[in-house]
């Protein structure tokens, strides 16, 4: 096995899902998993705690980049446009450009409602994080807690278009597509 080679992470992401594809996401191991990554079950586990997670790869760089998103919002934004902001730039740097990666996720998330549970306790995590973040800049709740759950409500149907659609756009634009139609369905935009 090439163990030594670089991006086993990725690597072992990458075959998760070409196996999950390939076979439902309950009929795969770990073993076939790093096998087919080649690599040991042993580098698996370093790099993730359960055959769930690899498909979570980039969740706590999504985290911290929505943290730091509403944190560099410009000063006097409201506290939904804040997580806009936060959403567009986390789009870019976790997500790029590349949709594929995204429609071959989804279908294999939508088919497991072990996956759907999991994906639904991210994006708690991530609203819970989001409103953390919007309360440091001083924004009060239930301010902070209805733009955060508001704002993943955002991202999870923009996410979902941008992917079941095989959107030619970037995923900001569809965020910011998505957080426009929130403002006209509240009256708010």
């Amino acid at each position: 096995m090439s163990r030594w080679e670089p991006d086993a992470r990725g690597r072992l992401a990458r075959a998760a899902l070409d196996l999950y594809s390939e076979r439902g996401y309950d009929q795969v191991t770990v073993a076939e998993i790093a096998e087919r990554a080649g690599l040991t079950e042993r580098t698996f586990f370093r790099h993730f705690t359960d055959k769930r997670e690899v498909l979570s790869y980039g969740a706590a760089v999504l985290e911290e980049q929505l943290i730091r998103g509403v944190d560099e919002a410009p000063a006097g934004t409201g506290p939904l446009d804040m997580v806009g902001c936060a959403l567009e730039a986390a789009a870019d740097t976790v997500f790029g450009t590349d949709v594929t990666f995204a429609v071959r996720r989804q279908a294999v998330v939508k088919a497991s409602p072990e996956l759907l549970e999991r994906e639904l306790i991210k994006m708690a995590m991530f609203a819970a994080a989001l409103a953390g973040a919007l309360r440091r800049r001083g924004v009060a709740d239930p301010a902070a807690s209805l733009a955060a759950e508001a704002g993943i409500a955002v991202f999870k149907v923009a996410y979902q278009r941008w992917a079941d659609e095989a959107s030619q756009q970037p995923l900001r634009e569809v965020i910011r597509a998505c957080l426009a139609e929130l403002k006209t369905v509240t009256g708010a935009g």
